[in-house]
């Protein structure tokens, strides 16, 4: 376009010099760099805050997202769950159960089972070694413990693998779970042997951090859990927040699915190796990076260096600020260059002025891009 106005001004006019300087003045550097600059300012920005964003489509993303969706344990929780009942069903006591279920969650890397790990270690209980064991994500785990089938998980597993749960049984899991209490059904040798109840303490953080990005216009955020409905009932109602429970990994991702056939784009925030799907099929999957697993950071497109979730509406805003300056060098560049090529092609702007302003707005650029490396914190 600048040569065509060039050869119509050397045609209209006869210069050769105002066709040249129109050529000169023209600053397609600038344009060039309007994004770059930018998005490596935010990214090194956030990089030095303990926010790292694995590119410039994620930071992209992350500007545009208007649903964030949230798993519980660990994620929303602190991710150091105890254990406040243990609820023996048949013969043994309550050590009996706990060692149990305890050797069989050693294995795991859920924060439940860790847990219950904890709590055997506290009361010096003996552990043992499993010689089979299964891990059914989502669900729980299995094996084999001296030779007797164990199951440790929720309802789901106990009721599929044919294992009876007594009405009364399903009463009190009911009443512990509407205490925001988290239940392990522990079955040995094909019957329910006993309950084991953990609570989780909600970051304090994560009602602030929820309220800003609702500030930001994000208008929906979900609680998406394995928990059953009343465990996430009660942390859901705190936060203030939607919630669907009782979901297997798979089924977050179908969810996940489903919000972006709506047409949303998606932020997941997650922690552990049950998210690293979900993680992986939001448009911005979020991992936080001190209690989460290593299968969950990999996963996700922006990982948090600290378990604080004032950085989730601090990334979002950075993002949307980026995106302003990058709009800003854009819209500047096409004014400077209308106004340079409009002065140059009149005669107003000779070839050696032109080349003198071609370099101006490359500046003007690189120190608006800079802006956002100065920022003390970028607030919604």
């Amino acid at each position: 376009m600048v040569i065509a106005i060039a050869l119509a001004t050397y045609a209209i006019g006869g210069s050769a010099t105002a066709a040249v300087a129109t050529v000169l003045v023209a600053c397609s550097c600038a344009i060039a760099m309007a994004t770059p600059t930018t998005v490596l300012a935010a990214v090194g920005w956030a990089a030095r805050r303990g926010i790292v964003v694995k590119g410039g489509r994620y930071l992209e993303a992350l500007a545009k997202v208007d649903v964030v969706v949230m798993d519980k344990t660990g994620t929303v929780t602190m991710g150091r769950p105890e254990v406040t009942d243990t609820l023996p069903l048949v013969a043994g006591t309550q050590e009996d159960l706990l060692s149990a279920a305890a050797s069989l969650e050693r294995r795991s890397e859920h924060p439940l089972a860790d847990g219950i790990v904890r709590a055997a270690e506290k009361t010096a209980l003996t552990l043992g070694t499993p010689t089979r064991f299964e891990v059914h994500p989502g669900e729980g785990v299995a094996g084999e413990l001296a030779g007797e089938p164990v199951v440790c998980g929720t309802e789901r597993l106990i009721a599929r693998l044919g294992i009876e749960i007594p009405e009364p049984i399903r009463q009190r899991v009911a009443a512990l779970s509407a205490d925001g209490k988290s239940v392990v059904r522990v079955a040995r040798s094909g019957r329910l042997a006993g309950l084991v109840a953990l609570t989780d303490t909600l970051r304090p953080e994560v009602a602030a951090a929820v309220g800003q990005i609702r500030a930001l216009g994000i208008g929906r955020v979900i609680l998406l859990t394995g928990d059953r409905e009343p465990a996430a009932a009660a942390v859901a109602a705190r936060l203030g927040v939607e919630f669907e429970a009782e979901l297997l990994p798979a089924e977050k991702i179908k969810a996940i699915e489903r919000l972006q056939r709506e047409g949303h784009i998606v932020a997941m925030v997650g922690d552990g190796i049950n998210d690293a799907p979900a993680l992986a099929q939001a448009d911005v999957g979020i991992a936080m990076g001190v209690a989460g697993t290593d299968a969950a950071i990999e996963a996700a497109h922006v990982a948090l260096m600290r378990d604080d979730w004032q950085m989730i509406p601090e990334a979002i805003a950075l993002s949307r600020r980026a995106f302003r300056v990058i709009a800003q060098n854009l819209w500047f560049t096409a004014a400077y260059n209308a106004v340079g090529i409009l002065l140059a092609a009149s005669g107003w702007l000779p070839p050696v002025g032109a080349a003198a302003a071609q370099s101006l707005p490359d500046v003007v650029v690189m120190l608006n891009s800079a802006r956002l490396l100065r920022a003390r914190r970028h607030s919604p």
